[in-house]
């Protein structure tokens, strides 16, 4: 087994079920490093009796894409793998496009993924990819660094899915290499030497120093596991967690987006400023990325701003009897019942029985509001727990986002625990329905 082979080996055994029904997703899109982790992985899952499925997304932006996509597709099947084909319908040029097109192939995989039953994606994104985006960085984008564990960015297509980069710490010529000692072809999109474009850029300025190593990836801040928040659990079946006021940059986006159900990191400067008022104990409310941050002593709560939802009202969802459905990104919710719909609780508060008002005492007021309640046909209006199964979507998509933090989920298997917290206490939702 050569070196190279022997890495990536020790890599996907690290991190990935050696034994299992569900299938490992791998991103194939016919270039050269997608083509090399593809022949790196299909020998891998089949010593490990895990079936592989390569997916491609065609974005519609050249016009021999097609063509390209049927490339990907004979070398998945030759190589043993699975194949489904994707294509980004809304395909369209203009400002942000490299950022559009990447949240919809992200977007794209993740569902194609979670349809197959796959909980994790694995990417071909190398040393080089790390240094062009600290280049990128450096002239002011604001990409995110490469991990090569993390959790899906796209929402909430990806939820409980998570990234593996098993290259990451290759140089792609090294993939190159591979590929032509094994007699493989590959695929050069133009798009990326297009100085038009960030990434073309950073390309043409790393590639005038070829044998200079790429920089050194930059590790996030420091992570704070959510099990060591006080009372972190305690209310985040409800959609609120509980944070300590110290946090770094990185954890404290991580935990707006999980509580505000939002995908769009906060920027910049936004946060920093939430962070000098959080720091010396400052009393205060805030609201950023749709979530709203109210802080008194050392309390601090996050939770949906109910203001949002009035200026960006979110659309009633119409549930399918057994099929679960995402409601505000925050709860995913599963009923037997046809007919129901999912609302806010605002302005319906006072239509629930008395004994859901109880319930919604347990929550701070400001929450109350953003509550999911289920509608039936007549106009009857419920909590959704009495007449659904609900589970919050924030306390696990936030210990995802926290990987590799020691103790959070670094495995595949670990994806497919029931975390403590998600579903409210046994008790609080017992007896008939109203």
């Amino acid at each position: 087994m050569g070196d190279l082979t022997g890495r990536v080996f020790a890599r996907l055994d690290a991190r990935l079920n050696h034994i299992g029904p569900e299938p490992v997703a791998l991103a194939l899109s016919g270039g050269g490093d997608s083509m090399a982790l593809l022949d790196l992985v299909a020998p891998w899952a089949r010593a490990r009796g895990r079936r592989l499925l390569a997916l491609t997304v065609d974005h519609n932006l050249n016009p021999d894409s097609a063509a390209w996509t049927r490339f990907a597709a004979e070398a998945a099947r030759a190589a043993g793998a699975d194949w489904r084909g994707l294509v980004w319908a809304q395909a369209r040029g203009g400002a942000g496009l490299p950022a559009r097109a990447r949240a919809a192939r992200h977007a794209l995989l993740a569902e194609a993924a979670r349809d197959a039953g796959a909980r994790v994606i694995l990417t071909g994104h190398t040393a080089d990819d790390v240094a062009e985006g600290e280049w990128m960085r450096a002239e002011g984008a604001t990409l995110g660094r490469l991990r090569d564990w993390s959790a899906s960015p796209a929402w909430p297509e990806g939820r409980g899915l998570m990234l593996l980069r098993p290259v990451l710490e290759e140089r792609r010529e090294a993939l190159r290499e591979h590929l032509r000692a094994r007699g493989l072809p590959w695929l050069d999109d133009p798009a990326n030497a297009d100085l038009r474009f960030g990434r073309g850029r950073a390309r043409a300025a790393l590639d005038k120093t070829p044998d200079h190593p790429p920089r050194e990836r930059q590790r996030p801040d420091p992570l704070v596991a959510p099990g060591s928040f006080p009372g972190a659990q305690d209310l985040a079946w409800a959609g609120v967690l509980m944070l300590p006021r110290d946090l770094p940059g990185s954890m404290l986006a991580a935990v707006l987006l999980c509580a505000g159900g939002s995908a769009t990191p906060p920027r910049g400067d936004r946060l920093a400023a939430l962070q000098s008022r959080l720091t010396p104990g400052e009393d205060f409310t805030a609201v950023l990325c749709g979530a709203r941050i109210e802080a008194s002593g050392a309390s601090v709560q996050a939770m949906r701003e109910p203001g949002e939802l009035r200026r960006r009202p979110v659309a009633p969802l119409l549930l399918t009897p057994r099929v679960a459905a995402v409601w505000d990104g925050r709860f995913e919710i599963v009923t037997d019942r046809p007919g129901l719909r999912v609302e806010a609780a605002a302005g319906r508060l006072a239509q629930l029985s008395e004994r859901d008002r109880v319930v919604l005492t347990r929550v701070p007021p400001a929450a109350r509001a953003a509550a999911p309640v289920l509608i039936d046909g007549e106009g009857r209006a419920r909590l959704a727990w009495r007449a659904a199964q609900v589970r919050a979507l924030c306390l696990r998509r936030l210990a995802l986002a926290l990987t590799p933090a020691e103790g959070e989920t670094t495995q595949e298997a670990g994806l497919f625990q029931t975390l403590h917290g998600e579903t409210p206490p046994s008790d609080l939702f017992s007896g008939e329905d109203c």
